[in-house]
Formats: structure tokens, C-alpha cells, sequence
């Protein structure tokens, strides 16, 4: 069997990559701090600051406080709801999506390795299995961009959500800015990215020649000239 585990040592890393990648998406997911509020009416927001997030809303207060919480009032937000704006419903499901699809990735990057470097499975597609998951890669990376970048985009023109009265909060803010759970996907997603790119350039190393053409090759071949004068 030919010894491969040399050629493949740039995949590694980019499990490593796609893998703390994964982690980003995932953690960026559950943050709150999507769309940052500014408002100016303490009243109930104690700190004049609101977190919208693709699942939940909230914000500190000393009036309003939500069961299970110290100084927090949080509100879930669901895909069913009518006020949910497109950006967010396109956050929820393409970033749970984008999660899975890593998950599957990460899995095909260690299946790939595992043949590259233990050699169990002889008649394994190795290149075929590392473009699988480079593709995988890209491919969640791509689902968690989009919603990453509408929402970036809706912060950038002050596109407001308005929220039903349960939620406390005003009908726009005074100003918006975008926050850390954002900051965290994008990081989450160039990593994919760049290790979708590393397993997508695997490449076979050239199979040696056969043992005729090897030692026909080392041997040189005869000199038509040379056999005519030792004939003389």
C-alpha cells in the first residue's frame, strides 16, 4: 500500500480549522448580541441597551425581570412569529442548518484522515472523500454567510423590528450597531471556508512507474549505433 500519510499533513490542520469553525457557528448561534439597541428611555431597559438575537431578545432591568433571571427580561422569538422580520427567520434556520452540515463535514475530514494516515480502508476514494468534505465545508459556510450578511446589512441601513408589547421594547431604537454574536459567525464562517479550500486541494501524489519501465528507465535505452559497430 503507498504510504500517503506525508501528503496530507495541510488537511490536518484544516480539521483543526473547520473544527473550531464549527464551534464559532455554533456558539454564534445561541448568542444574543446580534443587533445591539441604543435607547434613551431607562425606564424599564436599565442600561439603555437592548441584545437582539435570531432566537431571543433581552435586555437588563431592575423592573421587568424574566423567571429564572437576576436583572434580565428575555423573550424568545419563533419562526412562527408575525413580526419576525426575514433576516432573523433566515438566522434561525440557515445557521442551525450550517451546524449540521459542518457537524457532517468535521466528520468526513476525520473518515478521510483516518484512511490518509492509518491506511484501514485500502480501497477507500481518498480524494474523492476530502473533496466531499471540503464541499461540506464550503457549503456551511455559505449557509451561515448569508444570514451573517442580511443581518449586518440591516443594522448598517437602521432597519427597526417591531416587537409586540410582551417584548418591552420600543418601537425602533435610537441608534444600532452590530454586536459580538455576528462578530463570532463571521470568524466561525472564514474558518469553514478556508479549510473547505484546504480539503478541496488534496492531491494524489504520481504513482511511480511500473518495475519494467523503472529499470528501463535507470538502464537507459540501447544505442542503435553502438550495436552496429559491435556487429563490424
Amino acid at each position: 500500500m503507498t504510504y500517503l500519510a506525508h501528503t496530507a499533513h495541510a488537511q490536518l490542520a484544516a480539521l483543526w480549522l473547520s473544527c473550531v469553525g464549527w464551534t464559532l457557528t455554533a456558539v454564534a448561534l445561541g448568542l444574543v448580541q446580534w443587533r445591539v439597541w441604543q435607547v434613551s428611555d431607562r425606564e424599564v431597559i436599565s442600561s439603555g441597551q437592548a441584545w437582539v438575537g435570531v432566537w431571543r431578545a433581552c435586555f437588563n432591568s431592575h423592573t421587568v425581570v424574566t423567571p429564572g433571571f437576576r436583572v434580565m427580561h428575555c423573550r424568545y422569538i419563533t419562526l412562527t412569529e408575525a413580526f419576525a422580520p426575514p433576516e432573523i427567520v433566515a438566522g434561525q434556520v440557515l445557521m442551525f442548518l450550517s451546524v449540521l452540515v459542518g457537524l457532517c463535514g468535521n466528520a468526513g475530514g476525520v473518515y478521510a484522515l483516518r484512511n490518509v494516515y492509518l491506511g484501514l480502508e485500502k480501497s477507500s476514494p481518498i480524494r474523492l472523500s476530502f473533496l466531499t468534505t471540503g464541499a461540506l465545508c464550503l457549503t456551511a459556510a455559505v449557509m451561515s454567510l448569508i444570514p451573517l450578511v442580511w443581518n449586518i446589512s440591516s443594522v448598517v441601513t437602521n432597519q427597526t423590528i417591531r416587537f409586540p408589547p410582551e417584548f418591552k421594547l420600543p418601537p425602533e431604537p435610537d441608534s444600532q450597531h452590530v454586536g459580538c454574536g455576528i462578530g463570532v459567525g463571521m470568524v466561525g464562517t472564514v474558518l469553514m471556508s478556508v479549510s473547505g479550500i484546504i480539503f478541496c486541494r488534496y492531491r494524489l501524489p504520481v504513482r511511480p512507474q511500473s518495475g519494467a519501465d523503472s529499470r528501463e528507465a535507470a538502464g537507459g535505452r540501447d544505442n542503435p549505433a553502438f550495436d552496429s559497430h559491435e556487429h563490424l
